[in-house]
């Protein structure tokens, strides 16, 4: 299932760069939850649309997203890809604990697909990514512990284990300040001041975590222009979240302005990418 809303997510991707298979070096299936260990659901997607090259999956938990951008931008910048496709294939809604108040809100399931290409090759009006910034620190406050090694152990059929969890408020009072200096770190590297951005497109998996990191980086609070919210329409899509809020508020961004994708959970992970309009 993942592999078949993969195609179907890069093959728009494609369309809407105006490429085809023959143009991509290689396939990034970045997700929170993997269907399988192997083989990869990235060479799947990779055959099915008939890329000649590599693929490979990976998980940083709700930063997978950004994380596997950073991958594909570092692959191109040092000639080993000319373009890669990242895959962002995430059905969450299975691992839902309903009995647990911290872990039974509302999942979504949903597929993105970024293309990353040299610039010289991206068609007008493409977003030019300026740079990519990761941080991982660890922390047990978001935890999925499914896995095979759990065969091995003796469990009840319904133990909670096999379940995600999350310590709701540890992780809204610790991850918050850390995104927020995150980004504005990122931004000071380049020499942009949060003012100067004009938009961010936030991980969508808290209006009040949104809310808080928005307005520690612009002093007052945010607008659903400075910081759109597609949370009422697709709930919580764990790393695909700022790429469909991305997706869905980057038209109006004008050739020279500048915006954040960012993205942050379980690791603790966080994920930004200054991008530029050309």
């Amino acid at each position: 299932m993942m592999a078949e809303i993969g195609v179907a997510a890069a093959q728009d991707a494609l369309v809407r760069a105006g490429k085809q298979a023959s143009d991509v070096d290689g396939v990034i299936c970045a997700a929170a939850n993997m269907q399988r260990a192997y083989p990869a659901m990235a060479v799947e997607i990779q055959t099915a649309l008939g890329i000649k090259g590599f693929g490979f999956d990976m998980n940083v938990a709700c930063s997978s997203a950004t994380f596997g951008i950073d991958m594909a931008v570092n692959a191109v910048r040092t000639g080993a890809a000319r373009a890669i496709l990242v895959v962002n294939p995430e059905i969450t809604s299975p691992h839902l604990a309903w009995k647990d108040r911290d872990c039974h809100f509302i999942f979504g399931d949903v597929c993105t697909a970024i293309l990353i290409e040299r610039l010289d090759n991206a068609p007008a009006g493409a977003f030019e990514v300026l740079g990519t910034r990761l941080l991982t620190t660890f922390s047990n406050n978001i935890r999925n512990n499914a896995g095979f090694m759990s065969r091995s152990e003796d469990r009840h059929p319904d133990d909670r284990d096999q379940l995600f969890y999350q310590e709701g408020r540890k992780v809204f009072k610790e991850v918050c300040p850390m995104a927020a200096e995150h980004i504005a770190s990122h931004l000071a590297e380049h020499a942009l001041s949060p003012t100067g951005v004009r938009r961010y497109w936030l991980h969508q998996a808290n209006l009040g975590m949104n809310q808080l990191i928005a307005r520690k980086l612009l002093g007052r609070d945010a607008t659903a222009d400075d910081a759109p919210v597609i949370l009422d329409e697709f709930g919580n899509t764990a790393s695909a979240g700022s790429v469909i809020a991305f997706h869905r508020h980057h038209e109006d961004i004008a050739p020279g302005e500048v915006g954040v994708i960012c993205s942050f959970g379980a690791g603790y992970s966080i994920g930004s990418v200054l991008v530029r309009r050309t």
